[in-house]
């Protein structure tokens, strides 16, 4: 027979959360059992940053579906999925359009429709000089969108800025537009791209405390050149622990835009502008992408 006891099965006041005690601190994320206690605490509304909605763009007349075979000079379209993927592990709302013609009629049309239900537009492809590479023509007149080539490797060329559909920024309209990050084609440079700029900047949005990735400096076990006056990103393997520290690989030819080698990275090696080689045993700054 089960034992009772005066109070058994009753819970007391203040059990869950005392008299002026914090129950969810500010830059909480807001789960199931976050919203258990606030529930318990009788409240029914709180203020949050809700996640934002972020609608991907690829673009480029080489672009197919992955499934789909691969014609003479295509290629298959992985960024839009990478992208949509590490969005949502932000914790973002992402919505993949695909891909999209490089065609400016098609280009203005398909970034008009999205504004209505866009809190940010991540877009890559279509930034070089080349005349089919319409992503600069269309964005112009759209609002205050700038294009810079940034002293880092890969992904030097981005876009930044913000979009206002049919009403230009400086006709009238006062609504702050929506804010665009522009990023390259290539996957390897879209990604970094996207870790360097773009998921901060998500974070923000969502109300995050800790916006970047941890970072950790590694002794590097191999040695290799690095362009001058860029900021190098190499894909890498970081092994250690903060007792006896850390070692860092580079995976394949460093500088090589492998994709293969930003799959089996668990961390980006950072060298600075200044460095033009990398020595063996030299103290590397690293961002941990995985553990």
């Amino acid at each position: 027979m089960a034992l009772r006891w005066r109070g058994a099965y009753l819970r007391g006041v203040g059990s869950d959360a005392g008299v002026g005690e914090v129950a969810l601190a500010a830059g909480t994320r807001m789960g199931a059992r976050q919203i258990a206690l606030a529930a318990a605490l009788g409240r029914g509304r709180v203020r949050v940053h809700p996640a934002p909605r972020v609608v991907v763009i690829a673009v480029g007349d080489e672009l197919v579906l992955p499934s789909d075979p691969l014609r003479e000079g295509a290629l298959h379209d992985a960024n839009s999925h990478a992208l949509t993927s590490a969005i949502a592990d932000v914790g973002a709302a992402a919505v993949r359009v695909g891909v999209v013609s490089d065609d400016r009629a098609s280009l203005r049309e398909c970034l008009q429709d999205q504004l209505v239900r866009a809190d940010v537009i991540v877009l890559t492809g279509g930034l070089s000089e080349y005349a089919r590479d319409t992503v600069k023509d269309v964005l112009g007149p759209l609002g205050t969108v700038r294009f810079d080539h940034v002293a880092m490797t890969p992904g030097g060329r981005q876009g930044f800025g913000t979009v206002h559909g049919d009403v230009r920024a400086d006709d009238g309209d006062d609504s702050p537009g929506v804010p665009i990050f522009a990023l390259p084609g290539h996957p390897v440079a879209a990604q970094i791209s996207f870790e360097v700029f773009v998921r901060p900047a998500l974070r923000a949005m969502a109300g995050e405390v800790d916006l970047y990735r941890p970072s950790v400096a590694a002794q590097s076990t191999d040695g290799w050149p690095s362009p001058a006056g860029v900021r190098q990103f190499v894909p890498a393997t970081l092994v250690g622990s903060p007792a006896d520290g850390y070692h860092v690989t580079p995976i394949g030819t460093p500088g090589s835009l492998s994709l293969t080698a930003l799959a089996q990275a668990n961390a980006l090696a950072v060298i600075p502008e200044r460095d033009v080689v990398v020595h063996p045993g030299q103290r590397v700054h690293c961002l941990v992408l995985d553990g």
